[in-house]
């Protein structure tokens, strides 16, 4: 089992505040954001100060009902071996639905969506973590995630679940006790009767977080500071088994470095006072299981396609599902969407204004996302060019001339006006 230590989410927003942190012993950085031939400058600088940097994936949906795509788990090993990690992660989550399996339109959530605890729902995951495990040059982690509702008919709770998930592939467990926190507002599930259910023996690392509450809802933000009852569940799972790894995510509204390291303290404190060391048991070898069988994949594939749906095409919530929390998750999915495309193409808000973000939310309601956020935005600027919708003159020749360089095969040439501008800014 690798020893970890303390570490921290590395942003580039604050990467030079980690850099500088004391104490920090790892990072972990989102897989999908960095490229092996080009690994930014503080990440190798950080590498070469002997830190361990850990790609943690958000994009492989090994929870979903299709067979791990073999482009991400190439991009995902990739990472892996340019980092000299010694192990990745990723999240037992769905993120897109629909496609030849159940022949429907392919639907992306953007987001991290949770798999029913259901046994079609384990045996689809045990094998799609089988085949990523295969695939990766290094072990594999994934990771429990937060979620706003549950499924109706679930057969086990989320540490049964775990615990057969770990039993039966052999794979470690990266515990978010941010998320255990989560689900107890959420879904009122006891942290306490999780984590004695889950196989901490398993344990790669944990993740702590903040969030906030609105209206009884607990939204896992990771952009507000770490809160008590989240603290407190660490210091729970510190009393079961010595922690490899704590790590402390934030992904927005980052506070100055004084805080960040305040945070971290807090987080040594909690840990220390779970009690100290202590052996964690053998992990045994699985047994190897039968394949999948495809009625399981299509059972679980039209479940999840039918509640994607409902969260972002605007069709009925399936039979049993909680509708007001499901009205409240596809608000978060569509604000989510309008946050991202914002940080993929930062020339949009810049162009529309404080009108943007209302323009994309009325796009979103009625326009499902079915590729990544870089073509969610060149659909958003095509639709809104197409739409008679008010845009000032200057608006629609900034946003058709965005959307023409984008959109082709091969980039515009600048204009004659525009060289001439580049070429008095140098002078």
């Amino acid at each position: 089992m690798t020893r970890l230590g303390t570490g921290i989410g590395w942003r580039p927003e604050i990467a030079e505040a980690v850099e500088r942190m004391p104490g920090i012993d790892w990072v972990e950085v989102v897989a999908e954001n960095v490229c092996p031939g080009h690994l930014p400058a503080s990440l190798l600088r950080l590498r070469e100060r002997g830190v361990t940097v850990v790609p943690h994936g958000v994009s492989l949906g090994l929870g979903g009902a299709d067979r791990p795509d073999e482009g991400r788990l190439t991009a995902l090993a990739e990472r892996a071996e340019a980092l000299g990690s010694p192990l990745v992660t990723e999240h037992i989550a769905f993120v897109r639905a629909g496609g030849p399996l159940t022949a429907s339109p392919r639907l992306e959530a953007g987001h991290l969506l949770p798999v029913p605890r259901t046994k079609d729902a384990l045996k689809v995951l045990c094998e799609n973590v089988r085949i990523a495990q295969d695939a990766l040059p290094v072990p594999l982690a994934v990771e429990n995630i937060a979620a706003l509702f549950s499924w109706p008919g679930e057969e086990m709770t989320e540490g049964q679940f775990l615990y057969d998930l770990a039993d039966r592939t052999g794979v470690r467990l990266l515990i978010d006790v941010a998320n255990l926190h989560t689900n107890h507002v959420n879904r009122g599930e006891d942290p306490a009767e999780a984590l004695a259910e889950l196989p901490l023996e398993a344990l790669a690392y944990v993740h702590v977080a903040g969030g906030f509450e609105r209206d009884g809802v607990w939204h896992d933000s990771h952009a507000h500071p770490v809160p008590r009852p989240v603290l407190d569940i660490l210091t729970d799972l510190a009393s079961r088994v010595d922690p490899p790894g704590v790590l402390l995510e934030r992904d927005e509204h980052f506070p100055e470095p004084a805080e960040l390291e305040r945070e971290l303290a807090e987080i040594r404190a909690a840990v220390e006072k779970g009690g100290g060391p202590k052996a964690p048991a053998a992990v045994s070898r699985p047994a190897p299981e039968p394949a999948v069988c495809d009625d399981a994949r299509e059972r679980l594939g039209l479940a999840q396609a039918a509640l994607l749906s409902a969260l972002v095409a605007g069709t009925p919530a399936p039979e049993g599902f909680d509708r007001a929390r499901l009205k409240v998750q596809a608000r978060a999915l569509a604000g989510k969407r309008a946050d991202v495309v914002a940080k993929v193409a930062p020339e949009l808000p810049v162009i529309l204004g404080p009108r943007y973000r209302r323009d994309f939310l009325a796009y979103a309601r009625r326009t499902p996302m079915t590729g990544g956020y870089r073509r969610d935005a060149l659909d958003f600027a095509g639709q809104l060019l197409d739409a008679d919708g008010g845009l000032e003159n200057r608006a629609r020749k900034e946003l058709t001339r965005w959307w023409q360089e984008r959109s082709g095969p091969a980039p515009l040439a600048p204009s004659r006006l525009a060289r001439i501008r580049r070429s008095l800014t140098r002078r």
